[in-house]
């Protein structure tokens, strides 16, 4: 998303930084034991100057036997999306421990496995199964400290700053210690009444958010609105940070917004271990109330990536992690600090692919450019084997995303990006170049494979969402700038493409295919039971599904199961 660039008519499209590299690990089941690590890095991809490792936070359980179950569709009926090769839809699917044993109809997995003796348990009439769900693109810990106050909500300076006040007043330890640093994450004030950048003068303006030392994350991570007490704490200021600014009044002074890398101007105390835990555990809990079973953490800072280490250690990830860290190849050393991530003599994990961030339609190309620029002198004709992935893709032309394609470059798009943008992006980009923004139909047609994400904090944590934008284009209310037939329809995703995206393609995208993203005999008991089958309700019956159970290896983690 683009909501916060203070200048997004070029900035989304011309931006001229060196493009954001990551790249990532294979992937193996998570469920937390003893993880290890293998790491090599391709040479052509040292071309690539800065960016961000991905690395696999992986585990597994030790198989304990148990017993066999079957779980079922209601009287006969075939509501089980398998997502295999074929998309095949069936009746049953059975379990042993974290696995799939069999699938089909019951009386044939009864007539194959004739020595078994297994308990059925059936969904609910009108329900599906599919595969568990994976969110390509998020932030763990940051949706975790958004949800601490719901910055959010607010719809003006005033309503935010009151969320802020009793937040404050809920916590005795911020109510009665005037110099204890408050942090939040989530305002937007491209959301806002009026669209206008805050100041901190508007935090100032109340009596009990006032005097005290703030930081404000803004929802998209892009910005810092801070208070006076922190202006103060942090001066003095540059006149020009490179990748970043602060926004100044008309005599120079600073507002109390910094821009992307002038965010690091305003020191901060790391969130400790009890802070970091509970955020996680906020995530954890909505991603699986969600139906999701799979992370791609788009960018652990040190903090964090020392955290989930540590989590490892103390067998607690409850869902599976595809984590992404930033490395700098400048430095000779970057790949030591990555090696210890996982360590044991039975997951392997090996860098195999590179991860680059880009927006607009400049940076898409720079990256593309040095895709093939990489490839030359290999004897490779594409980086299927690497799995690249292109973060965003948010603006391309054409040729560029033909290029995606011929290159065996994976496109790791944001659907509810192109639904939340959609009502300002042709007054930022104009009418023919917003023709460009968000063009995932023909991302697809290029031969190129997309993976859905949200971004979340960014957007919501409902991958429902995000299925629902993608095959409508619309708000969820059924509007568009473009009327209720979407905006852009011809840009459109096909609802099995949109499952195929939030399921076997982030597993294809994280090396896990093997293991996951579809329910197939081999592979892992992950699955979710929706309450309603989002293939072929009307549209506008999408957005009223419910998860009504999360499985993973087999066992349920959210909701009831039969």
């Amino acid at each position: 998303m683009f909501r916060t660039d203070p200048k997004p008519a070029s900035g989304i499209a011309t931006t001229p930084a060196a493009p954001q590299v990551e790249t990532a690990a294979t992937a193996a089941p998570i469920a937390p034991k003893k993880p290890s690590s293998l790491l090599t890095m391709p040479s052509w991809s040292t071309r690539l100057r800065y960016g961000i490792v991905a690395v696999a936070l992986l585990a597994y359980y030790t198989r304990q036997p148990s017993d066999y179950y079957a779980v079922c569709s209601s009287d006969g009926e075939k509501a089980i999306y398998t997502v295999d090769a074929n998309n095949s839809v069936v009746q049953c699917m059975l379990v042993h421990g974290p696995d799939i044993v069999d699938t089909g109809d019951l009386e044939s997995i009864k007539q194959r496995n004739p020595r078994l003796s297994f308990g059925t348990r059936h969904i609910p009439r009108g329900s599906i199964v599919v595969p568990g769900i994976s969110d390509s693109h998020c932030h763990i810990l940051e949706y975790g400290a958004s949800s601490q106050i719901p910055l959010s909500e607010g719809k003006n300076v005033k309503e935010t700053v009151h969320a802020i006040r009793d937040y404050i007043l809920s916590n005795p330890d911020l109510a009665n210690n005037k110099s204890k640093v408050v942090e939040g994450w989530g305002w937007d004030h491209a959301s806002w009444d009026v669209e206008k950048w805050p100041t901190y003068e508007g935090l100032e303006q109340d009596p009990v958010v006032g005097g005290r030392p703030i930081v404000l994350q803004s929802r998209d991570g892009h910005a810092l609105w801070v208070s006076k007490a922190t202006l103060q704490a942090n001066a003095p200021y540059p006149d020009e940070i490179e990748g970043g600014f602060i926004l100044r009044d008309q005599e120079g002074n600073p507002t109390g917004i910094f821009i992307d890398g002038a965010q690091a101007l305003i020191k901060r105390d790391p969130p400790t271990d009890a802070d970091l835990k509970r955020r996680f555990q906020i995530t954890v809990d909505h991603a699986l109330a969600a139906g999701l079973t799979s992370l791609h953490d788009a960018g652990f800072k040190p903090d964090s990536l020392a955290f989930f280490k540590r989590q490892i250690q103390q067998d607690n990830l409850p869902l599976r992690i595809y984590g992404m860290t930033h490395f700098n190849e400048t430095d000779p050393n970057w790949g030591q600090e990555i090696d210890p991530v996982l360590r044991s003599g039975k997951n392997r994990l090996t860098v195999r692919s590179v991860k680059i961030f880009a927006d607009g339609d400049r940076a898409n190309g720079i990256v593309l450019d040095a895709f093939e620029l990489g490839m030359k002198g290999t004897g490779q004709t594409t980086l299927d084997s690497l799995r690249p992935r292109l973060e965003h893709a948010q603006i391309m032309n054409p040729k560029d995303i033909a290029r995606l394609g011929k290159l065996g470059v994976i496109a790791s798009i944001q659907p509810t990006h192109a639904i939340s943008d959609m009502w300002y992006a042709e007054e930022r980009l104009g009418p023919e170049r917003v023709k460009d923004l968000y063009a995932f139909r023909s991302i697809i047609d290029s031969g190129a494979r997309v993976t859905l994400g949200s971004d979340f904090p960014v957007e919501v944590i409902n991958p429902l969402k995000g299925f629902y934008a993608a095959v409508t284009r619309l708000e969820t209310d059924g509007s568009s700038p473009h009327g209720p037939g979407g905006w852009f329809p011809n840009q459109r995703l096909t609802r099995l493409e949109a499952l195929r995206g939030m399921t076997i393609d982030p597993a294809y995208a994280s090396f896990t295919e093997s293991s996951l993203g579809s329910l197939e005999k081999g592979k892992l008991a992950d699955y979710a039971v929706l309450s309603q089958d989002i293939m072929s309700v009307p549209v506008e019956e999408i957005m009223k599904t419910k998860v009504l159970a999360t499985v993973i290896d087999g066992n349920v983690v959210h909701g009831v199961l039969g």
